[in-house]
């Protein structure tokens, strides 16, 4: 199964997402993740708090959407935070959507530690969320089934 973490920059959350997902996925899931106006980069923080928790973060880089044409994903998870007036990208196909909602930690202002605990509670969002998705009965889910479970880990 390949799922298909968005944000708008694909510099942080989507990112974040990515690699814990892959981190914890066992064969047979792959995550990937793009950005409706990718920066091109990946935030050196978003890297560094990766490797701070012992999470690969080889063949990170910021895409767009259209990297994934020839090979679409089957699940489609917008990390957006809604409440920050942000435009999730919106990607058309047949793939699964779902809106798992994450507040940026690179927009956090104050000290060092202050942006690290940003940081370390976002992907720990994201771990929480990506088990549940990982200990959902695939084979016992229809589409629909799936859909609903998938808005409700979003909302973890």
């Amino acid at each position: 199964m390949r799922v298909l973490f968005m944000c708008t920059a694909n510099s942080c959350r989507s990112i974040l997402s990515e690699a814990l997902f892959n981190h914890l996925a066992p064969p047979g899931f792959e995550a990937v993740s793009a950005g409706s106006f990718p920066k091109g980069h990946v935030l050196p923080r978003s890297l560094s708090a990766l490797q701070q928790a012992g999470i690969s973060v080889d063949g990170l880089h910021s895409k767009g959407n259209d990297a994934f044409e020839s090979n679409p994903p089957d699940i489609v998870i917008t990390v957006c935070d809604k409440a920050a007036d942000e435009t999730c990208p919106v990607y058309f196909g047949s793939a699964l959507k779902a809106d798992w909602g994450l507040e940026d930690p690179s927009e956090v202002l104050g000290d060092e530690a202050l942006i690290d605990a940003a940081f370390r509670s976002t992907m720990a969002t994201i771990e929480h969320r990506c088990k549940a998705f990982l200990e959902l009965p695939f084979a016992q889910l229809n589409r629909d089934q799936l859909k609903c479970e998938l808005d409700r880990i979003g909302t973890l």
